[in-house]
């Protein structure tokens, strides 16, 4: 079993770099294995390895604002308990890419083709059905949506949804600012969406994302009750899956930031009732009016 690196104490400066060589021992572990199967990377054209999920139980669908929010922020819960999945993306043309890659992925055409790539290669292990609905997203300097918007994509999304009565939704719950995640959230508490993921795990740095959680915390009050996700055992393979989204995990190494944050919210973990080691790696949902 590879051992997990932590962002401790002893940890927290070499964390970055520990994180990929815990990942590279992964995958020489599954490597050789049987029923693993194979995902590119659609930026370098590498190989990785991962073992694919059995989906069972109540279907699920997400709705998230771009190619690479689900993954972020709470694949590592569909890893450790898989559902049977359909991934509705509402922003899906983009010219954003990492800085050093602008000279190559230049136009929304590019760039939009290389996001919609590295969405298909993350969520194949998930076995999750997609769903495109070619907005275009938000560009600085920032806006809050206007509300016709927000009535188009969720217009757009009850056609989806058309038929999939029985399905649960998810979608972020806007703990950041960014209008495309304020339209989605909106336009899924209209349609009776009464489960979020927290959409903070893509910060740089803690202290970027401190006002909007502030912001947050004033707006939902006791609406919106936490809810933790242990996922400390597919918390690598969740690094896996970052690794296809490399326009925007670039350099590799800065992946460690949604990871790191997973560490920081499984100190919210509840004891074990078996008496079990507490998990090392979380996620963070959020539940309108408190557990269903």
């Amino acid at each position: 079993m590879t051992r997990l690196p932590l962002p401790d104490a002893d940890g927290i400066y070499t964390f970055p770099t520990d994180l990929l060589t815990a990942h590279r021992s992964w995958m020489d572990s599954l490597s050789g294995s049987k029923e693993i199967m194979t995902l590119t990377a659609p930026l370098t054209l590498a190989p990785y390895w991962i073992e694919p999920r059995k989906p069972s139980g109540r279907p699920v669908v997400v709705i998230e604002p771009h190619h690479d929010d689900f993954v972020l922020s709470a694949s590592g819960t569909f890893l450790a308990r898989p559902r049977p999945l359909t991934v509705v993306t509402v922003f899906t043309r983009s010219r954003s890419v990492h800085p050093s890659l602008e000279s190559t992925y230049n136009s929304v055409e590019a760039v939009s083709e290389l996001r919609d790539r590295e969405s298909a290669q993350s969520l194949l292990p998930l076995g999750a059905a997609r769903v495109g609905l070619g907005h275009k997203d938000a560009e600085k300097p920032y806006r809050a949506p206007e509300t016709a918007e927000v009535d188009r994509i969720t217009s757009e999304l009850a056609e989806v949804l058309d038929g999939m009565d029985n399905a649960e939704l998810l979608a972020p719950a806007a703990v950041t600012r960014h209008p495309d995640h304020l339209a989605v959230h909106e336009a899924a508490r209209r349609l009776g969406c009464r489960w979020f993921w927290e959409d903070a795990a893509f910060w740089s740095t803690y202290g970027l994302s401190g006002c909007d959680r502030q912001l947050f915390r004033q707006r939902v009050r006791d609406i919106l009750a936490p809810e933790v996700e242990d996922i400390t055992g597919t918390v690598l393979d969740k690094v896996t899956l970052l690794h296809m989204h490399g326009s925007q995990m670039h350099p590799a190494r800065k992946m460690y930031r949604p990871i790191r944050h997973a560490h920081t919210v499984a100190a919210n973990l509840l004891p074990d009732p078996g008496g079990r080691p507490r998990g090392q790696f979380a996620e963070r949902f959020y539940r309108l009016g408190g557990s269903s």
